[in-house]
């Protein structure tokens, strides 16, 4: 094993905040090599103090559908892409339903997602909703468009203890939002009082190991409950599929960097979508799906790529992981 890497691993796991060269020397890795088993191997173990050993499963809602006109290249919903040609807004019934079943079935927290075109009252009333509904004390989430000082207090009074949001890789440049106003929501969440999660995505294959670096370090100085790395799937005939996907090895490091760049004040690691060798490489937030997806192309995920609470549950029990039973610890 080369010396350097190791003692910059090991640096990592006892709270070094390592700097850019030595990032990129970790995700520089070949994942056929000694350094990359030892790093997944300092990663799991840093991700397992930081959560008590307790790994979570949360369950997230889309609430609608259709065209949107941030046209993130990425989603299904961008009108440029032309898979959803029509808003729906799903029945508050039907949310209801989804949410309590993933309650149910035993998802630490329950997150709305929303595109950016459902009004924002709209998405406040139907929050209130599900909060009233929810017959537990599992945070709520908010998974939506960015806002402003006064909608992040509208959300917290309405029942949310959280958000998730992320500032994309390619933001502004394979869609039409400004990174700065991803970075404004999030100090407008954390001035009412909202949790905050996110992560390093969607990361494809293309991406510099720069690029992927940058959005560790915005992540890394987020303050979240929780971050983590997501890959990026691929939508048949969309401009971004010429590129295909990252393979889950190489989505496995890029975890472990996270973990390892990340002050263990943070405990979540979250991979996305849930597999086997990502909860190895030390991620410990898996997500539950229901309704519509940016990943999907049908209306109701859970009928095509989305996972249920116990298929979640099982993947990280067979990685090793015990799973807490409750709300969750990381929002």
């Amino acid at each position: 094993m080369q010396n350097k890497i190791k003692e910059i691993i090991d640096d990592a796991y006892h709270g070094k905040l390592l700097n850019q060269r030595e990032i990129k020397e970790l995700l520089d890795l070949d994942t056929g090599s000694e350094e990359f088993y030892y790093l997944l191997f300092k990663a799991r173990q840093m991700s397992a103090e930081a959560c008590s050993g307790k790994a979570e499963i949360h369950g997230q809602v889309g609430v609608n559908s259709g065209p949107c006109g941030c046209n993130c290249a990425f989603c299904s919903f961008a009108a440029e892409n032309k898979i959803f040609t029509e808003q729906q807004v799903e029945p508050l019934e039907r949310v209801l339903e989804q949410s309590l079943d993933l309650e149910q079935a035993g998802a630490n927290a329950i997150y709305l997602m929303a595109t950016a075109q459902l009004n924002f009252q709209g998405f406040l009333e139907m929050g209130r909703q599900v909060r009233r509904e929810l017959r537990t004390s599992v945070p709520l989430i908010a998974n939506m468009a960015d806002f402003n000082d006064e909608q992040a207090v509208a959300l917290r009074q309405a029942g949310f203890a959280g958000v998730y949001h992320a500032v994309r890789i390619g933001e502004g440049v394979v869609n039409r939002i400004k990174l700065e106003d991803r970075l404004q929501t999030i100090e407008a969440a954390r001035r009412a009082g909202l949790a905050i999660g996110t992560c390093v995505e969607p990361i494809g294959p293309e991406h510099s190991v720069e690029e992927i670096i940058e959005k560790i370090i915005i992540a890394r100085e987020a303050k979240p409950g929780f971050s983590g790395a997501m890959r990026r799937v691929t939508l048949p005939g969309t401009s971004l599929s010429r590129y295909g996907m990252v393979g889950e090895a190489r989505m496995a490091l890029i975890v472990g960097v996270v973990r390892l760049v990340t002050p263990r004040e943070v405990p979540g690691n979250c991979t996305h979508e849930p597999n086997a060798i990502g909860a190895v490489a030390g991620a410990n937030l898996f997500w539950a799906e229901a309704g519509s997806n940016p990943r999907d192309v049908v209306n109701y995920t859970e009928t095509n790529r989305g996972f249920d609470v116990g298929r979640c549950k099982k993947i990280l029990v067979d990685a090793g992981w015990q799973v807490l039973e409750g709300p969750s610890k990381f929002c």
